[in-house]
């Protein structure tokens, strides 16, 4: 009886959504220093997507606990906030849920020298909206023949549009949705709805790859990344998209500080500010 080798069945996985093979964990230590030297490359892309006047807009979507917010993070933490905008929408109200579906999402698209980056985008209409059953099979599929039309649109309009897709196993799904459960910093990202997706998961899988299908075109491809291991993916994600815009350093004249002027007639006032405890 032929058995299968262990490259074959993982590819069978991947194929399946599965997580890639596990690989030593990242050391913090050495993902710290990765990290930092990558901070400085976005800092340089920053400078040149202000100074080129350059609209890049970044999709992720990814299955709850596959590291979305985590990797956002990770990607914005050290650049400025008025350059690199998050987007994250909350449920549609009644006047919005009247409107064309794509309609909402237009205000936030990125103007010249911004980078918008969107925690869930339109693309909830192939996810979580279709599986949860918040829209009827007909309007996603509807959706999934006009959104490559759309994002057509949004390309030839001069904006870069770079979408993820993170894929979490199931094994680590458990893992980091258990977690949120008894941990007092994470219990908000456990919602009622993460707990009923939690039990769709074929239903999810069934609907990522037809979205997969009908949306992953030349101009506005999906790029996957597997997420089993929160740092790696961080920094492949990062170093991925800044591979993804052509960037040079923008020259900086030298810094120094100025002297401090001096204190002419300027007495510390006699005031009874009202401090706060010092318990640390």
């Amino acid at each position: 009886m032929k058995t299968k080798t262990k490259k074959s069945k993982n590819e069978e996985d991947e194929k399946k959504g599965k997580s890639v093979p596990e690989t030593e964990k990242m050391k913090a230590k050495e993902y710290e220093k990765e990290l930092s030297r990558l901070h400085v490359e976005l800092v340089r892309l920053q400078d040149w997507v202000k100074d080129k006047g350059l609209k890049i807009c970044i999709i992720f979507e990814g299955r709850d606990g596959a590291g979305k917010g985590g990797t956002i993070k990770a990607i914005t933490e050290r650049v400025s906030p008025r350059v690199f905008r998050i987007v994250a929408l909350t449920a549609p109200t009644e006047r919005e849920k009247s409107q064309m579906y794509i309609q909402r999402y237009l205000p936030y698209l990125p103007a010249a020298g911004e980078i918008v980056i969107f925690d869930r985008s339109w693309y909830n209409r192939a996810g979580v909206e279709r599986v949860m059953g918040f829209c009827t099979e007909e309007a996603s599929k509807k959706f999934l023949k006009v959104v490559p039309l759309v994002e057509k649109a949004i390309v030839d309009s001069g904006i870069i549009l770079i979408k993820y897709w993170m894929e979490v196993s199931q094994k680590e799904q458990t893992i980091r949705l258990k977690s949120r459960i008894g941990d007092g910093r994470k219990t908000w990202k456990l919602s009622p709805m993460d707990l009923k997706s939690y039990s769709r998961w074929y239903d999810y899988s069934r609907a990522r790859d037809e979205m997969f299908l009908a949306t992953d075109t030349n101009h506005a491809p999906w790029f996957v990344a597997h997420s089993d291991d929160k740092k790696k993916v961080r920094l492949n994600i990062i170093t991925h998209l800044l591979s993804m815009v052509p960037y040079k350093s923008i020259h900086h004249a030298k810094v120094k500080l100025p002297k401090r002027q001096e204190p002419g007639n300027y007495v510390d006032p006699d005031y009874p500010y009202k401090y706060i405890r010092e318990l640390y």
